[in-house]
């Protein structure tokens, strides 16, 4: 059973949200919260696996809950649901450690299965802002290696991204290529220290912009 905290100001949307994941047999929401200083308390006390975030509360805002329920609980899973797309909120939020950024106008069966991709620990971007995610991280260059001096992925390890990009979990790719989910880790570590990133969403986002591999069509 996947245990979601939800942290949203506005009490009908929770009571939306609450009804729709209660819809799902794995799905149980452990509590509600109106602000961010409630959202960080409960978050300690519940322990959730996941806090679905706003980001404009009163008082303490979606980011800095996040930064403060990630600096004492780094493990905890955070999606942001929200109905603001703006770069100063998506990319402060990813820095401050939100595991995926959905819009409000995302629907209820995505929503769904994005918390269950979260918690499998992937991470997911509503299709709405991936493209400015790509376009902002390919700008970083500085902080990734030109893709001259970027070493060669693998075949297998481009399969590796590949279903990374699909939202599949290390299992789900252990199956899918027939290994065990031991050496999925190894291939993503080995993944990571290539293109010198920190985050499988870093690495698909980095071989996205090189055109290595792409969105997978279900999303």
């Amino acid at each position: 059973m996947i245990h979601v905290l939800l942290a949203d100001d506005h009490e009908v949307v929770r009571e939306g949200t609450r009804r729709l994941l209660e819809r799902a047999e794995d799905l149980t929401v452990v509590g509600e919260a109106e602000d961010g200083d409630e959202a960080v308390r409960l978050a300690t006390r519940l322990l959730p696996d996941i806090v679905v975030m706003d980001v404009r509360m009163p008082g303490l805002s979606g980011l800095d809950a996040t930064r403060r329920i990630k600096a004492h609980h780094p493990n905890m899973r955070i999606l942001v649901l929200t109905a603001y797309e703006d770069d100063q909120y998506v990319f402060p939020l990813l820095e401050a450690g939100a595991d995926g950024y959905l819009l409000k106008t995302t629907s209820g069966k995505d929503l769904i299965r994005a918390i269950r991709t979260i918690c499998a620990g992937q991470s997911v971007l509503d299709p709405g802002i991936t493209g400015r995610v790509v376009s902002q991280l390919t700008g970083r260059q500085s902080g990734y290696r030109s893709a001259e001096m970027v070493e060669a992925l693998t075949e297998r390890e481009l399969e590796v991204l590949q279903a990374v990009a699909a939202g599949m979990s290390n299992k789900e790719i252990a199956d899918a290529l027939t290994i065990s989910a031991y050496t999925v880790q190894v291939h993503l570590r080995n993944i990571f220290g290539k293109l010198g990133v920190g985050s499988r969403t870093e690495a698909v986002t980095y071989a996205l912009a090189q055109g290595w591999i792409k969105l997978d069509s279900r999303r």
